[in-house]
Order: structure tokens, then sequence, then C-alpha cells
């Protein structure tokens, strides 16, 4: 379950930093060359690892208890 929460922890700053230079800063806008876009698609692919890592932990720890 460590792994799973520092997954999140880590896809959540990300996610933190990335609201706040889109919409708080216009960067986004302001620096054409930046692509915000693959930085918007590696966070929502942070928060899918994010997913299946916390559902086989679940599971690990229940095939743990099983035996």
């Amino acid at each position: 379950m460590v792994t799973a929460t520092l997954s999140l922890a880590a896809a959540c700053s990300s996610a933190g930093v990335m609201v706040l230079y889109a919409r708080d800063l216009d960067f986004c806008r302001a620096e054409m060359h930046i692509p915000c876009s693959r930085f918007q698609i590696s966070i929502a692919l942070a928060f899918i690892t994010w997913f299946f890592i916390a559902i086989s932990s679940h599971v690990m720890f229940w095939i743990l208890a099983s035996v």
C-alpha cells in the first residue's frame, strides 16, 4: 500500500503543478513551444497507473491474508 500511496501523491502533485501552469499563470498560452497537452496526458496516465497499483496492492494483501 505504500507504493500506491506514493504513486497517488506523485500524480496529485504533478496535477497541481499543471493546474498552476495552465490555468493560474497561463504559462501554456504564453510559451507556445512547451507541449502542455503532453504533460496533461502523462498526468492522466499517472492516475491510471496509480489505480492499477492500488488494485494490485489490494489483491496481493488479500492473497497474503488468505494463506
